[in-house]
């Protein structure tokens, strides 16, 4: 799998913006369906904004680093911050009734709702997200 984009923004709300526009280039590029290209919209969002605010705490001296590979027909990115980490595999469940009024805790829910896979590394400083079938095959000259 070899890394097709990279692109390192400070850590403030607009740099949401550029990842956006990131999303949306390779989309085009890569063909991306509709259905893929609004999951991976919301789920990248989510990645970044969750780096921005919870990671880097809004500093602007942290970056964040969003790594774009493509592997057949799956399109991974690996979001990585500077933050602390976080523990991961005890979220509260934003589904749930008591959770539902809250304004937190939805981020990592859509990441892995929306994703193919959903993965942490580095103590939840790096999140991978996979979009499987997320670009067409090429079809074969015969």
């Amino acid at each position: 799998m070899s890394v097709q984009r990279h692109l390192q923004i400070a850590s403030r709300m607009e740099g949401i913006t550029e990842v956006e526009g990131l999303i949306n280039t390779l989309s085009e590029e890569l063909r991306v369906d509709e259905t893929h290209y609004g999951e991976i919209l919301i789920a990248m969002t989510e990645a970044v904004n969750n780096a921005i605010v919870h990671g880097n705490k809004l500093d602007i001296n942290k970056m964040v680093d969003v790594e774009v590979s493509v592997d057949g027909t799956v399109l991974q990115f690996k979001i990585s911050d500077e933050g602390p980490g976080f523990d991961y595999d005890n979220i509260p469940d934003p589904t749930a009734p008591e959770n539902i009024e809250k304004p937190n805790g939805r981020g990592v829910f859509l990441m892995r709702q929306l994703a193919d896979s959903c993965e942490f590394e580095d103590l939840g400083r790096v999140a991978i997200m996979r979009f499987d079938n997320a670009i067409p095959q090429m079809e074969s000259a015969n």
